[in-house]
């Protein structure tokens, strides 16, 4: 028997002190081991899947190299060029293996919705924007099991229809219960009920009282930072809620991730102001599809988040690959002056649901009869797109709109974003474009994981491909990647994308969703717990 003694001699170099001892012990152990052990009775370790023979990428660390890549227990075990043995063996040959695709701005909470953003290769969907209160009614939204993981800010929006109108809605597509009288109390409103008060109102200073309560609760409860639908409400919040919003974010170290209020095409006013804010409170922030409310101003705007950055701000942003927004024929904005703000006409304005373009009577009429109903506003430019893509620091994230079946019509950026923007706007084979395949993997992986790592410790493990960390992961086939969705056509899946795994667990194999598969996880802050 060999025994081994934890005490260094003092004439031990210092370079063999502490881990360097510990590492000296190991290999001594282990040489004796392998000495005293038949060669012909070593067996290689078995993982339970192994991707042979892949392009892996690691978006961090610039890692590109064919190689192996082994799972176990929904972690990324092994990493080898040398063979490596596995209870299933997928031959990745041809295919880029990359983190799994994290889109940080996802209103489509459905499994529909989800699993179109499986086939695009998503591996998680945040609703950051507009954002869910109270958290644990993500799971209930979803039915309590998912095809990809998800999470969510804690929704200012859902707190003010609380507080004002006695209105549980936990997220803006889910159905509104208006909140018995003998419960009212958590309100804290001093006014009688009134109809749609949220979103037109002032709050007094009783309802803000209590919206910070239910900020502060929210967070706790595993908020992933608040959402801030500021240009939906920009006539009824005041300077002191929205000092309340960003002291109660700077207080609990979270982002605020916020729609902007928007002015007249390129005017800056609106990103201007939010930066204010954050510089007086210290506070996170996050600017939701730049490409969408800069416009022409795309330029203006980057390099005022450059600034606000380089002054030590910590402010990002995100933009999706097409030229047409989404939202309802509601929204706070059609009543103002749209035509000026988006610089379109009527025309320029497509119903969602069976792709006409509106005439003035129409529009009115449409208003009245399905004021929830979605349009795509036909206003961007590509030149102003691509501006916003090639950006250093921008995400890529998808503003997915909510899908409730497959034979919905909808803005296809839910189905088709992140391979549209590696078909479209990135280099890759045979294939010219302006962004490097690293560097745009990096906004769709990395780049999102670094932006909710600080508040959502579960983030410091995904969006790389490295040894020990989370197992999603999606392979696709870099010449043929190409997202398929369009305005006519929105429901068509994206091509090219082979495998997803979630967690280590197929969702798709052979670019075909695995059916029962729903392995992803409610990821909470650091005020709540992740399962």
């Amino acid at each position: 028997m060999i025994k081994l003694s934890n005490k260094i001699p003092t004439n031990y170099p210092s370079t063999l002190k502490g881990h360097s001892l510990q590492r000296l012990v190991l290999l001594v152990i282990t040489l004796v081991v392998i000495g005293c052990t038949d060669p012909q009775n070593i067996k290689p370790i078995q993982y339970e899947l192994v991707i042979a023979g892949g392009r892996v990428i690691d978006p961090e660390s610039g890692f590109d190299q064919t190689t192996n890549v082994a799972i176990n227990n929904g972690k990324i075990a092994a990493i080898s060029k040398l063979p490596l043995a596995g209870i299933e063996t997928i031959d990745a040959s041809g295919l880029v293996v990359s983190p799994g695709f994290i889109d940080i701005h996802s209103h489509a909470l459905s499994k529909i919705g989800h699993q179109f953003q499986a086939m695009d290769g998503v591996t998680t969907a945040l609703e950051l924007e507009a954002g869910v209160y109270p958290i644990d009614a993500l799971s209930q939204i979803l039915g309590g099991k998912s095809v990809i993981n998800y999470g969510a800010s804690v929704s200012h929006l859902a707190i003010r229809q609380l507080v004002m109108d006695y209105i549980r809605q936990p997220h803006l597509l889910s159905p509104a219960v208006s909140v018995p009288q003998e419960l009212r109390s958590d309100t804290a409103s001093e006014r009688p009920h009134r109809s749609h008060a949220a979103f037109v109102q002032v709050a007094s200073e009783q309802e803000r009282n209590a919206i910070q309560k239910h900020l502060e609760q929210g967070i706790a409860g595993g908020g992933l930072g608040i959402g801030f639908l500021f240009d939906y409400l920009s006539e009824a919040v005041s300077a002191y809620e929205l000092d309340i919003i960003f002291e109660v974010a700077s207080a609990a170290n979270v982002s605020v991730f916020t729609h902007i209020r928007r002015g007249l095409p390129g005017d800056p006013a609106g990103l201007e102001e939010i930066i204010s804010l954050a510089k007086k409170h210290q506070t996170s922030v996050h600017i939701c599809h730049l490409n969408s409310s800069a416009m022409g101003g795309i330029q203006h705007f980057l390099d005022l988040i450059a600034t606000a950055r380089a002054d030590g701000l910590d402010i990002t942003s995100e933009a999706y690959p097409y030229n047409a927004g989404s939202t309802g024929i509601s929204a706070a904005v059609f009543s103002r002056d749209w035509q000026s703000i988006f610089g379109i006409t009527y025309q320029d304005i497509e119903w969602a649901a069976t792709g006409e373009r509106f005439t003035q009577s129409m529009w009115n009429d449409y208003r009245k009869r399905f004021p929830d109903g979605q349009v795509i506003n036909h206003y961007g430019e590509e030149a102003w797109t691509r501006t916003a893509l090639e950006a250093p620091g921008i995400i890529v994230a998808s503003d997915a709109m909510p899908l409730a079946s497959a034979n919905q019509r909808v803005h296809p950026r839910g189905i088709g974003t992140f391979s549209k923007m590696l078909g479209h706007y990135t280099a890759s084979g045979d294939r010219a474009a302006t962004i490097d395949l690293i560097t745009a993997l990096a906004k769709m992986t990395v780049l999102p994981a670094k932006r909710m790592e600080e508040f959502a410790p579960a983030f410091r493990l995904k969006g790389r491909l490295r040894q020990g960390f989370d197992a999603d992961l999606t392979l696709f086939d870099p010449i043929e990647i190409m997202g398929m969705a369009s305005y006519k056509e929105p429901m068509s899946p994206s091509k090219g994308i082979q495998y997803v795994l979630v967690n280590g667990e197929f969702v798709l194999r052979d670019g075909e969703l695995v059916e029962g598969a729903l392995p992803g996880r409610l990821i909470k802050g650091a005020g709540g717990t992740t399962p």
